[in-house]
């Protein structure tokens, strides 16, 4: 698997936010953005998970499943959780294990492995804003996508959080996974690649 981007450029509110950006990542490599507010951090990785129109600019996925989009080989987790509140978070789990054609009978496994199992049965809207970020991480593992675009996945975990994420991420890149994360925390991911957009205009 091999994520490629040349020379993106990408207009918003009439103001260019990027421009001429390039990621190139092969298996197992991970990329940290970094950078100020207003950068365009959240921006790249959405216009990376296609969430965004290109002024100009290619991406590509080179190496992964013929038939899906190189939308559909990414995970994209943006900075807010996306949980909701009245269900449970083993619901919220299987939910979004329906929702991306995942393996619903691994929701304990993905809630064990952010060290939520002990709240599978609590309601999303009474957990912490911690817990909450955990749960939006715990879907990362319901559903296998070979690109995980990460922005500010350390908001609100504390130590062990951290290391959580950290596992996860180390787990996903041994088995040849890619990861692009934004983020203004210093996450201390090994042999990890980096790049720091300029300042604001």
């Amino acid at each position: 698997m091999q994520l490629t981007a040349d020379d993106l450029t990408v207009e918003r509110g009439g103001r260019r936010v990027l421009e001429g950006v390039g990621v190139k990542l092969g298996p197992g490599e991970a990329m940290v953005v970094t950078g100020p507010n207003g950068a365009g951090k959240s921006t790249l990785l959405r216009a990376l998970a296609g969430l965004l129109p290109l002024a100009q600019g290619r991406i590509s996925v080179e190496g992964g499943d013929g038939e899906r989009t190189a939308a559909e080989h990414m995970h994209f987790l943006g900075h807010l959780d996306g949980v909701k509140g009245a269900l449970t978070a083993r619901e919220n789990i299987a939910f979004w294990a329906d929702f991306l054609g995942g393996d619903s009978t691994a929701t304990e496994t993905a809630l064990e492995a952010v060290g939520l199992g002990h709240a599978a049965d609590l309601p999303a809207g009474t957990l912490s804003a911690g817990q909450k970020r955990r749960l939006s991480l715990a879907r990362l593992a319901v559903a296998r996508r070979d690109i995980w675009l990460l922005d500010e996945p350390a908001t609100a975990l504390d130590t062990d959080g951290l290391d959580r994420l950290a596992s996860l991420v180390e787990i996903h890149r041994a088995a040849g996974g890619l990861v692009v994360a934004a983020t203004h925390a210093d996450l201390g991911w090994a042999m990890t690649k980096r790049m720091v957009l300029g300042r604001a205009v």
